[in-house]
C-alpha cells in the first residue's frame, strides 16, 4: 500500500477582500515585520488591514468533512510547521507517493518546469517531488479563495500525474499516514494565528511542531521608531 501525505495550508480558508497582496520571500522579517508594515501603510490611508482578511466559515467543519473522504492510519504522525517546504521532506522521508493538497497554491512551481532547477522552496515542493521520482501522484484542491487556475501549469499537467479536485470529488476511506498543516505565515495574518491553533487542536491528534515560531501581534502599542523602521523595511 501506497503511503499518502495530507498536506493542508492555512491560507485555503483565507480570503484577501480586494486588494492582491502579491506573494513574499520566507524569512524572518515576512512573518512579522511585514504585517507591521502593511498594517501602518494602511493605517496611514484611513483604512483597517484587519478588515481585508477573512477568515472561511469552512474552517469549523473542515476536519468533519475531511474524516468522510480519508481514513486515519494508526501510526499517523501530524507536523506543523510555518513553511509549506517541510512536505517534501515529510513526503521524501516516509516514501509517501500520493499527495492530497488544500491550499490556495498549487506549489508546483512557478515559471515553468526551469523553477524546479532552484531548491526545495514554498513554492516549488510540490513540483520537486515529482522531478525527483518521489511521488507518483498528487490531487490539488484548491481554496474557493484562489486566484490560480490549473491552466497556470500546463507544462507540469502534462508531464505529470496531476489531478485538480473540488473537495465533493474525493472518494472514501483515502488511507492516510502522514499529515502536515503549515501556516504560511508570509501570507497568513498573525491576528489569526490564535484560530490556527485552534484548528490545530480540533483535529483531535497529537502533533509534533517543526519551525513555526510564536507571532506577537500588538498595533496599538508600537514606538513611533518602531513604525518608522517597519516602513523602511
Amino acid at each position: 500500500m501506497k503511503n499518502c501525505l495530507l498536506s493542508i495550508d492555512w491560507d485555503y480558508f483565507i480570503y484577501i477582500k480586494k486588494e492582491d497582496w502579491g506573494s513574499h520571500l520566507e524569512n524572518n522579517k515576512s512573518l512579522v515585520d511585514h504585517w507591521y508594515k502593511k498594517y501602518i501603510q494602511e493605517q496611514l490611508k484611513g483604512r483597517d488591514i484587519q478588515k481585508s482578511y477573512q477568515l472561511s466559515p469552512e474552517v469549523g467543519g473542515f476536519w468533519g468533512k475531511i474524516r468522510k473522504h480519508f481514513q486515519f492510519e494508526q501510526d499517523l504522525k501530524v507536523y506543523v510547521s510555518d513553511s509549506h517546504a517541510l512536505s517534501y521532506s515529510i513526503a521524501k522521508e516516509n516514501g509517501c507517493r500520493i499527495i492530497y493538497l488544500f491550499d490556495a497554491h498549487a506549489d508546483l512551481g512557478y515559471g515553468g518546469l526551469s523553477s524546479l532547477n532552484f531548491e526545495v522552496n514554498c513554492s516549488n515542493w510540490l513540483g520537486k517531488l515529482f522531478k525527483d521520482k518521489l511521488i507518483e501522484e498528487a490531487y490539488i484542491i484548491y481554496s474557493p479563495y484562489t486566484s490560480e487556475k490549473p491552466e497556470y501549469f500546463k507544462s507540469m499537467n502534462s508531464l505529470y500525474n496531476i489531478k485538480y479536485c473540488d473537495f465533493d470529488d474525493l472518494g472514501e476511506n483515502i488511507k492516510v499516514s502522514k499529515i502536515h498543516i503549515c501556516r504560511s505565515g508570509a501570507w497568513t495574518p498573525p491576528w489569526l494565528d490564535e484560530k490556527f491553533i485552534q484548528f490545530i487542536d480540533e483535529l483531535g491528534v497529537p502533533y509534533e511542531i517543526v519551525d513555526c515560531p510564536a507571532r506577537k501581534w500588538d498595533p496599538e502599542h508600537i514606538s513611533f521608531s518602531d513604525q518608522i523602521n517597519y516602513l523602511l523595511a
